[in-house]
């Protein structure tokens, strides 16, 4: 990963030179630089992928073969971490540069705004097709976006990818561009965000979500035992 600042922008970017998978040191960086970013105090914060991918979640292939006690502290870590983007004290805006799978959909939808690249990518809850039980944490940062209606169940229980444009149709994303112009149109939404005062956009946020986060936090170590549980079987 790498951290930058452009002006009031801070800027965290993801890019392994692969599909940006989610594991024991994915989660132990960005939680460094978020960090960094709240002790910083940029105006607000954009998450950016690598060309052709946000990011496709847990790197399923190697989970299962960590000991469980490390396997135990990423699947924490990952839903902690996820909320903790969700519940950051600055706006957040994703430039979501690629395919958008499990986690590294969920990643997307933690923050406060979406640009997504236009193209043959897709967006995709895959978890019920490998035999994961959806964690709550996740199912809330879904809803968020798009109520628990039908749009919910299509997409979360039976698994439907969606290509850019759906997802912008169902508000999945707030802006769908060409490819090249996602981090910068994620800048200029983000510059445009850090003229909000930073004091009263934290508070209105934590209240905002304050409810379904103290209901959610304590789930994420006890639902951490069946999800292990299935992604052992699974790989």
């Amino acid at each position: 990963m790498d951290y930058a600042q452009h002006e009031r922008i801070a800027e965290i970017t993801l890019d392994d030179g692969k599909v940006n998978a989610m594991g024991p040191a994915f989660f132990d960086e960005l939680n460094a630089l978020l960090d960094r970013a709240e002790r910083e105090r940029p105006g607000a914060l954009v998450l950016a992928g690598r060309e052709g991918f946000f990011s496709a979640g847990l790197d399923i292939k190697v989970l299962p073969t960590l000991e469980r006690d490390e396997m135990t502290r990423t699947l924490q870590a990952f839903g902690n971490t996820l909320l903790r983007v969700w519940a950051f004290p600055l706006p957040t805006v994703a430039a979501m540069t690629g395919h958008a799978v499990a986690g590294g959909l969920f990643l997307g939808f933690a923050c406060d705004y979406r640009v997504m690249a236009r193209g043959a990518f897709r967006l995709h809850a895959n978890e019920h097709l490998i035999g994961l039980p959806l964690p709550t944490w996740a199912q809330v940062l879904t809803e968020s976006l798009v109520g628990s209606g039908a749009v919910y169940t299509e997409f979360m229980l039976h698994a439907r990818p969606y290509t850019p444009d759906e997802a912008l149709e169902r508000r999945m994303v707030d802006q769908v561009v060409d490819a090249g112009m996602v981090i910068a149109r994620a800048r200029e939404v983000a510059a445009s965000l850090a003229g909000l005062s930073q004091p009263a956009y934290g508070i209105s946020k934590a209240r905002l979500r304050q409810r379904a986060l103290d209901w959610t936090k304590p789930l994420v170590a006890k639902e951490m035992i069946a999800f292990t549980s299935s992604l052992t079987r699974s790989g």
